[in-house]
């Protein structure tokens, strides 16, 4: 293999391992002594424990312990906590209820953990877990977020009086509502965003192990971000001093968002470790992780956009009740505050806007980021709402975007966020000629003529990755910094090893990273290895999620190969005894320019190390170190087309064709950026026509807890998509990239529904657009 840098279209290297076998995950970790453990959780929603009894599964065959939560705060392990302080409108702090790892007195919804049972085999852990006597005084449950607030309603933690966690805006409320107020027209929204169970290839998983010779515990974790779990249970859990604790998260299934946090069986794995003398080892069945794996989603939202005489937008209203589930998890309070309400400007030039968010604790499992993480709500309620004002005020959804566009920048939008570039019409210009636009009329034409119903939706998505600067983030209450860290070692022979903060569970690190070096140093990158995602290997660093570890974690990469460069030079014009301005480095060799002398990268790095014939006063050696704090977010945006057939007598809907057009800045590898469109794109068409969690509003129960009743997409149910881009670069990192592994999942939901609406006449449709729901809106629409 040659050099193949940015821009080309490589293999992922990892992918080897994968389709063979070979990858090491969690569940392949075997040690000595090691056993198995289930969880004990509760069966119902909302209930006071009375007692727990564990004599009898105490002397089942094969069980070395079962251990309560009483003993474990007896040992001084502490709540699970929220990371992101928010504050209401009136200034109060956030409402954090107590979350035990184990629950003591009480527990809040259906899968809550009560106590964990130890032994030989995850059979007989399983055995003796239902030998557990646990005896609940079952209360009232309340799971809609609308119905907690209301008076009289089932109170989960005393902290939070009515369940309200927060009251929180942003904007300005006067001139928004005095622009609706004048406006010529106001478009009217009832929104709601449905709740989804994200579902990784590999479940969550944990192996604790306590070394009692060394005093030293390791964790072995489904996890995006290790060095943040260590940091997080050592200073606010009291698991283990940071210094004698490791945390590894090595081959990870995917994560979505919902392995970032901190969950209770990490920490319980590692302390009932500690208490039995055996490492333990938990892996969550399916059922097991849609009752327990943070949830996604789940806003209503009621919306007023206004616009005057000339179609522009003047004004925008929004006020949301967000869905906490029952415990407030590590990121949760930033989902609805500011990562969904600083985008609610999107792609438009609108003057005034005004959002108010509550959140609230509901007896459900807790929610959190999900691929997008507010971003995909706020796309959803602009883009569902631009369409229906296209509609209602009888003009083209891509002309009534096109006048509105932000065509200037830098933009500062009224809720926070200053655009630094873009070009949104190219995107939309592109989008339409993909998908054939001005020809729909005649498709649509000829599908009636077959008995079907043809209709066409838009989006126009705009998100912001690579959350930063830290201290501006640190301003809004986040309780860690978002910067990203590297290190460049360049071994005697050449080879080159890059320790990188970024974590990798599916977005092709081990390749793309690898691309910059061989690239930047013109050796093959079969000589490039990326070592990430053990916390005893690699310097602190702030893990993998909201598309930051191309713009955050691959600058840190360059940044490190600038100082690695810098010495490389140093050391050439010394051995050829040149000016160290005449050096460049061309095709794996350090050369005089304008002249036939060079020396090839594997002797400039033997000589680095070999250290006979140095510039005077320089350390031997080729390794260096980066951190990079970025100066702001960035925006990828883009547009997105779907075409759709409805059979009306079934309901059932077609997707014909899907068209996406991005905006990523500059791209490292197309191929991997364009497999990241399809997964994006696939996870937003499953929630807009075929997922969503439900709970039993009497007991709580959640009724989807299997793939029974939670439908995930198939091959069948997506097209081939039609997928482009046109790059502006990021003037805000040095490589100009953008984020790009959540805009499918953001664009793509409202593109769906507004299809689907045109498509059936009827705009009275939410997510999912089941063929039931698709059915019954239609011939509601035909009886009106």
């Amino acid at each position: 293999m040659g050099v193949e840098g940015i821009g080309a279209r490589v293999a992922r290297k990892e992918d080897k391992r994968f389709i063979t076998g070979a990858g090491r995950y969690v569940e392949d970790m075997v040690l000595p002594g090691m056993r198995q453990a289930v969880f004990v959780r509760s069966p119902h929603a909302h209930a006071a424990i009375t007692s727990i009894d564990v004599s009898k599964a105490l002397e089942m065959p094969g069980v070395v312990g079962v251990l309560t939560g009483r003993e474990l705060k007896a040992d001084g392990i502490g709540n699970i906590i929220c990371g992101w302080m928010i504050h209401s409108k009136d200034g109060s702090p956030m409402k954090m209820g107590a979350w035990s790892p184990l629950a003591v007195d009480r527990v809040r919804y259906v899968g809550d953990a009560v106590a964990i049972v130890i032994a030989d085999t995850k059979g007989q852990a399983r055995d003796a877990a239902e030998a557990v006597e646990v005896s609940y005084d079952v209360r009232d449950a309340v799971t809609q977020a609308v119905d907690a607030l209301k008076p009289g309603a089932p109170q989960l933690h005393p902290e939070a009086e009515g369940n309200l966690i927060f009251d929180w805006e942003l904007g300005d409320a006067a001139p928004t509502d005095a622009a609706i107020a004048s406006a010529a027209h106001v478009t009217t929204m009832h929104i709601v965003n449905n709740r989804l169970v994200p579902n990784a290839m590999e479940p969550r998983a944990a192996l604790g192990y306590y070394d009692k010779a060394e005093d030293h515990y390791t964790c072995w974790t489904t996890s995006q971000n290790p060095h943040v779990a260590r940091l997080v249970m050592s200073a606010f859990y009291n698991v283990a001093p940071e210094n004698k604790l490791r945390v590894i998260a090595p081959d990870v299934g995917g994560g979505f968002g919902s392995k970032i946090f901190i969950y209770p069986e990490e920490i319980v794995c590692l302390w009932a470790s500690k208490k039995t003398g055996v490492p333990v080892k938990w892996v969550a069945d399916r059922t097991e992780s849609f009752m327990t794996d943070a949830h996604g989603r789940d806003h209503v939202t009621e919306v007023k956009m206004a616009f005057d005489a000339d179609n522009r937008i003047t004004g925008l209203k929004v006020d949301t009740i967000a869905n906490f589930g029952a415990y407030m998890s590590l990121f949760s309070s930033s989902v609805p505050t500011y990562l969904y309400a600083t985008l609610l400007s999107g792609q438009y030039n609108i003057p005034a806007i005004h959002a108010n968010v509550r959140a609230v604790y509901t007896n459900t499992s807790p929610v959190d980021a999900y691929r997008g993480a507010g971003r995909p709500e706020a796309t959803y309620l602009l883009e569902r709402t631009m369409e229906t004002a296209a509609r209602e005020l009888g003009v083209s959804p891509a002309e009534l975007r096109r006048q509105n566009f932000i065509t200037e920048f830098p933009h500062q939008t009224p809720v926070i966020m200053c655009y630094d570039a873009g070009d949104y019409a190219t995107s939309l210009d592109a989008a339409m000629q993909a998908a054939d636009y001005a020809g729909f009329p005649a498709r649509r034409d000829e599908a009636k003529q077959r008995g079907k119903l043809r209709g066409i939706g838009m989006s126009a998505y705009i998100e912001a990755c690579g959350i930063a600067p830290s201290a501006a983030v640190g301003s809004l209450g986040a309780g860690v910094g978002l910067w990203e860290s590297a290190e460049v070692r360049v071994n005697a022979v050449g080879t080159i090893e890059v320790l990188t903060g970024s974590h990798s569970h599916g977005q092709g690190h081990e390749t793309t990273f690898a691309q910059l070096v061989a690239g930047r140093l013109g050796i093959p990158i079969e000589q490039v290895s990326i070592v990430h995602g053990d916390t005893d290997k690699v310097q602190m660093g702030m893990g993998t999620y909201g598309s930051r570890s191309g713009a955050v974690g691959m600058s840190a990469v360059f940044k490190a190969l600038d100082k690695v460069e810098a010495k490389a030079k140093k050391i050439a014009a010394h051995l050829m005894e040149a000016d160290e301005g005449d050096i460049v480095i061309e095709n794996g060799a350090l050369k005089v320019a304008g002249t036939d002398k060079n020396v090839p990268w594997f002797q400039l790095a033997l000589a680095a190390y070999t250290a006979h014939n140095l510039p005077a006063g320089m350390e031997p050696g080729l390794k260096e170190t980066a951190f990079y704090d970025p100066s702001n977010f960035t925006f990828p945006a883009g547009c997105y087309i779907c075409e759709v057939e409805v059979d009306p007598d079934t309901g059932t809907t077609e997707i014909i064709q899907f068209v996406a057009a991005d905006d990523f800045g500059n791209i490292i590898n197309p191929m991997i950026v364009e497999g990241q469109v399809h997964g994006g794109v696939a996870q937003g068409i499953g929630q807009a026509m075929l997922e969503g969690a439900v709970y039993d509003r009497e007991s709580g129960q959640l009724v989807t807890a299997s793939y029974m009743d939670y439908t995930m997409p198939r091959a069948s149910d997506v097209p081939s998509f039609k997928v482009s881009t046109s790059n502006t670069p990021c003037p805000g990192n040095p490589l100009g990239i953008k984020g790009c592994g959540e805009a499918g999942a953001i664009g793509s939901p409202p593109a769906v529904m507004n299809a689907i609406t045109d498509a059936i006449g009827s705009n009275d449709l939410t997510m999912p657009a089941t063929p039931e729901k698709v059915w019954a809106a239609l011939h509601a629409a035909t009886k009106h």
